[in-house]
């Protein structure tokens, strides 16, 4: 599933390339992001979908063998021990589309970059 060599203007816009089942991954990862941190706004960054909130928030993306979530180095050290059994990097960890997604775990670490972000205003 190789991403789409496509400027994207919406969350909706990147979602909409991806066959049905990517899409449903992709709109429940959106609609957690939401929840955890309504005030957000939706953007596209890096041709990526993004939440913005005093800065960039998250990113996430669909890839052919992974959804990337993108919660910056902050996240994935404070969140180290909960997401050892997937593959991360630097900033980012990687979701296998065939398990379920961690949804608690996804609203926990959007609440702890809500507040690290919402932190740097002061």
């Amino acid at each position: 599933m190789a991403r789409p060599k496509k400027t994207f203007k919406t969350i909706g816009e990147y979602i909409a390339t991806f066959p049905k089942d990517i899409q449903t991954i992709l709109e429940e990862l959106r609609q957690a992001i939401r929840e955890s941190a309504p005030e957000a706004l939706e953007a596209i960054r890096y041709q990526m979908p993004t939440f913005r909130l005093n800065g960039n928030l998250v990113h996430f993306a669909a890839y052919k063998s992974h959804i990337g979530f993108y919660p910056t180095p902050s996240a994935i050290t404070a969140f180290k021990e909960k997401l050892s059994i997937y593959k991360t990097s630097k900033g980012a960890v990687q979701f296998p589309p065939a398990d379920p997604m961690p949804i608690d775990l996804i609203k926990e670490i959007v609440r702890f970059r809500v507040k690290e972000n919402l932190s740097k205003k002061k």
